[in-house]
């Protein structure tokens, strides 16, 4: 059976003027192999109402599961809840048990609880909370869409609460093998090796160490006996490599 695919959406201006450096996605598309969710696609959008409704949308329709990050804080830009909200034609407004849990949060810390914070509480109709043991405010899975917050910190926390919610498949396992030899003069033997290993997925990517041209060689799989083979045949047509 195949493994779940997924696709992540990132939203934010600030990512799209490069004044903020994403990382998120990265994050996530590690744990994602580890616990068997095949990543399709990863798309930045703006901070825009339908650009954000469309994207949800197409996303979570091609995908098993979909993950946003950004615009769930308590400004006039943060809004991606109103955005998932009117994808999934589901009601928005404060919910009594996220309300509970930031006022618990801010009292605990002796801030005010505003109403830009309580903005936070809203919660589409039939979501379930994801937890966020950093700041409080909770982000929330809806259909197989699970929107959480752009803060790193903040949205690693919610990832690792998440997770063992959804049901993964086989984890993704990967050697590397690095020859000091051009990608394109190896490129013949990588076509012969992956029609000689179908179970093995195999990549190349090219560097430059010191002057000299190399390229580290992946081989990929779910399968581990697969892979041992692959990687043992990879490591036989490239033997000066480490």
């Amino acid at each position: 059976m195949p493994n779940p695919t997924a696709a992540i959406l990132i939203i934010g201006d600030e990512i799209l003027t490069g004044r903020t450096r994403e990382g998120n996605a990265h994050y996530l598309a590690g744990e994602l192999v580890k616990v068997g969710i095949d990543l399709r696609q990863i798309r930045v959008i703006s901070d825009d109402h339908a650009t954000i409704v469309a994207a949800v949308r197409e996303l979570s329709a091609s995908h098993d599961q979909l993950f946003t990050s950004g615009g769930i804080g308590p400004t006039h830009d943060d809004i991606t809840a109103d955005a998932v909200a009117e994808a999934f034609d589901a009601r928005l407004d404060v919910r009594d048990d996220a309300r509970a849990i930031l006022a618990a949060h801010y009292a605990a810390r002796g801030v005010d609880f505003t109403p830009a914070r309580l903005r936070m509480a809203r919660i589409p109709e039939g979501a379930t909370l994801i937890d966020n043991p950093v700041s409080g405010a909770p982000g929330f899975s809806i259909g197989n869409c699970h929107v959480m917050a752009g803060v790193p910190n903040i949205f690693q926390a919610m990832v690792t609460g998440l997770l063992p919610r959804l049901t993964g498949g086989q984890p993704l396992m990967s050697r590397d093998w690095m020859v000091m030899v051009p990608e394109a003069s190896i490129a013949d033997q990588l076509r012969a090796l992956a029609e000689t290993h179908p179970e093995v997925s195999f990549g190349s990517y090219p560097f430059v160490q010191e002057g000299h041209y190399g390229t580290n060689l992946v081989a990929r799989s779910t399968d581990a006996a697969a892979l041992e083979a692959g990687f043992a045949a990879l490591q036989t047509a490239f033997p000066e490599g480490k």
